[in-house]
């Protein structure tokens, strides 16, 4: 890999997924995880952003859409795609999830020559991220974790909820830690999301961003918890991606400098519009602003 001499505002590191959708009506395959709905989220915003990825060679036309769309990144090859199959019965709520295939994990070697104000790591599966990259990252930049995908193992096919192994070590690393009422009772044994946002803040994390879908979000940060209210579309269509959406719009106004209400309502909104579309994020900050002023 050539040295990046650049200092980008955010960089996301995590694998694309191949993803089948199978519904009673069809079966349909496309492009998803957090790296995919992350970065074409952030892409809208005035900021300089990178993307590190891992594919196999079958699917990397997915990574070469995503610079067509004018994203800077890094496609590492790996010997598989994370291959996720998500089966949905005629009640829609209810879904099946196999993962068909693993992809290789980063490595600190992987991200050396990408430095960045912001990092934000989205791992899919438990065993996705090398623990030294949180030490690694954190000292170069501000550390981001999506939390969901390591609390999942894969045992066979199937996907196994599991708590995370090495939080106690590497949550001191984290800065910025996003989770959802299910994954804050995992981490931390209470189901109460304000205790347990303080428990997160007790093992090390300096912001404790928990999203609770149509509930809205609540931040916690310097011992103070910040309620911040859910923007719901015009017409509900589709909430895949909108939690990542959500951190893209987070991260951008905190690396702008704006204050954690400020970013936390931003980030609602985004998600909001989000909602709003099948599909990635697509609206700009100007959409952004009118939508919080509707």
């Amino acid at each position: 890999m050539s040295t990046d001499p650049k200092v980008y505002d955010i960089c996301c590191i995590g694998h694309i997924t191949h993803d089948k959708v199978v519904t009673p009506q069809q079966e349909v395959y496309m492009p998803g995880g957090t790296a995919f709905y992350f970065s074409h989220a952030v892409r809208q915003m005035p900021v300089s952003y990178k993307l590190i990825t891992a594919l196999a060679q079958e699917q990397m036309a997915y990574a070469e859409g995503l610079q067509q769309a004018g994203i800077d990144l890094t496609a590492l090859p790996s010997r598989n795609t994370v291959y996720f199959e998500n089966s949905y019965a005629e009640n829609s709520d209810h879904r099946t999830q196999r993962v068909l295939q693993k992809a290789d994990a980063f490595t600190v070697a992987d991200l050396a020559d990408t430095n960045a104000r912001y990092y934000h790591l989205g791992p899919l599966l438990a065993d996705d991220m090398d623990g030294d990259i949180f030490k690694a990252l954190s000292a170069k930049g501000t550390l981001s974790l999506d939390a969901q995908g390591l609390l999942r193992e894969v045992a066979g096919d199937k996907v196994i909820a599991i708590d995370w192994a090495d939080k106690a070590t590497l949550l001191p690393y984290v800065h910025i830690l996003k989770v959802n009422e299910h994954e804050v009772a995992v981490l931390t044994g209470t189901t109460n999301i304000h205790e347990g946002a303080k428990q997160l803040a007790e093992m090390g994390v300096k912001e404790v961003v928990i999203t609770l879908g149509t509930q809205g979000s609540v931040i916690y940060a310097d011992g103070k918890f910040h309620n911040i209210p859910v923007y719901k579309p015009m017409e509900f269509k589709d909430a895949t991606g909108c939690g990542d959406t959500y951190m893209a719009g987070y991260l951008y106004k905190r690396a702008k400098g704006s204050t954690i209400e400020e970013a936390g309502h931003f980030a609602s909104a985004m998600a909001g519009l989000k909602a709003g579309i099948s599909g990635a994020f697509m609206g700009n900050e100007a959409d952004i602003l009118a939508f919080m002023n509707r």
